[in-house]
């Protein structure tokens, strides 16, 4: 207790004090080599009888005649004692004085980073909108005030998104719940209702629960891969983009056909080194996509291929028209089309999946709108064939 007590009485070595401390020493040390300078100089100086024959004597004005010499080490030893006390003590005084002014110096320069701190202390979900914006010195502070505020964009814009997020996947889930409970209380309200009503009922309760069972697992996907962005990936194997792309237009094979869809393929091998599974659902949300948001006869053209550094995946289709400008906004979750809309088929998660796979595999993914409607959509991941770097 009495060593916790003592070591809680020494002042907190903030950076103020350091700064406060660092000049003193190095004044104080300043100070000293000047003063030990000067004593040296006058010692060395003060030699008047050196060029005088050896026995000379000197008469003083109170009437005593010493030897020269003698004098002479009177003489240097006094001007020693006098030069040492004078300079001592104006080092003392200076030291006091540019210790003070160092501390209140500091504390001026380094009021911005109070400002900082107290910014960042106040800083709550209710006080993002808070920022430091410093007008001062365009110096290292400024560059910091900067900095801080910056990152307070980000954040504000990160805690926008997730109440967006949560918003639209809070209606997404709502709406096939509110289905399925409308559908049941209807049918069990109706007393006349037999097993063919029965049957539809479930029929309506089984596509709602497809629907939020759908909706939950490409949340977990988005999850899971922004979970491994920039991170090491949990697993990690070779595969194939060609692969990939082929089981998933296989599954949408019947729906290809009742739309009337033309599919032109170019499956060359496209290796990758990454987690089998994302890259699965990364070929399959593109498919799904091209042939969700088609129209009847349209086409859809899928090319794979690799050129030993990068592996690419492109996905084209034809379908209502997207403007350029729009395009950034389709990777935004529940976004379709570029606007946020609900109640249309799939979940609007289809690209965010896309692009949080492609970050986590170190990719990348670019779209671009055609000129008569559809989109392409281009994935670039780093080949299996490509060198490790060092």
């Amino acid at each position: 207790m009495t060593a916790a007590a003592t070591r809680r009485r020494w002042p907190r070595p903030t950076l103020r004090l350091r700064l406060t401390l660092l000049n003193g020493v190095l004044l104080v040390g300043a100070g000293a080599i000047l003063v030990l300078l000067a004593w040296l100089l006058v010692r060395d100086a003060l030699r008047p009888t050196d060029e005088l024959l050896p026995g000379t004597t000197v008469v003083l004005a109170d009437g005593r005649t010493l030897d020269a010499g003698q004098w002479q080490r009177e003489l240097v030893d006094a001007a020693s004692r006098e030069l040492l006390l004078k300079g001592l003590g104006a080092l003392l005084a200076i030291s006091v004085a540019g210790v003070a002014g160092a501390w209140l110096v500091a504390g001026r320069a380094l009021r911005p980073l109070h400002q900082v701190t107290a910014t960042a202390q106040r800083l709550g979900e209710a006080t993002l909108d808070q920022r430091i914006g410093w007008s001062g010195a365009d110096d290292e502070v400024a560059e910091l005030a900067k900095t801080f505020d910056a990152m307070l964009d980000r954040i504000a814009a990160a805690f926008e998104a997730q109440k967006r997020f949560v918003a639209n996947a809070s209606h997404e889930l709502r709406t096939p719940l509110a289905v399925m409970r409308t559908e049941i209380d209807v049918t069990l309200s109706d007393d006349e209702a037999d097993a063919a009503e029965y049957r539809r009922m479930a029929t309506v309760v089984r596509d709602a629960s497809e629907r939020a069972n759908s909706l939950v697992d490409a949340l977990l996907v988005l999850a899971r891969s922004e979970a491994q962005a920039g991170r090491q990936l949990g697993r990690r194997a070779e595969c194939d983009l060609a692969v990939g792309t082929a089981n998933a237009l296989s599954a949408v094979a019947r729906e290809v056909e009742r739309i009337g869809l033309r599919v032109q393929t170019s499956l060359r091998p496209a290796p990758v080194v990454g987690d089998p599974g994302l890259l699965d659902r990364l070929a399959g949300n593109l498919i799904e996509n091209a042939v969700r948001y088609n129209h009847l006869h349209g086409r859809i053209w899928v090319r794979t291929g690799s050129d030993g550094q990068r592996s690419w995946l492109v996905v084209g289709n034809t379908g209502f028209e997207v403007a350029q400008a729009d395009v950034p906004g389709l990777f935004e979750p529940f976004r379709r089309g570029g606007q946020e809309r609900t109640g249309a088929r799939g979940s609007g998660l289809g690209l965010s999946i896309v692009r949080a796979v492609c970050d986590a595999h170190g990719g990348a993914v670019a779209v671009v709108a055609q000129p008569g409607g559809g989109l392409e959509v281009t994935v670039t991941l780093p080949s299996a064939d490509a060198p490790c770097p060092t």
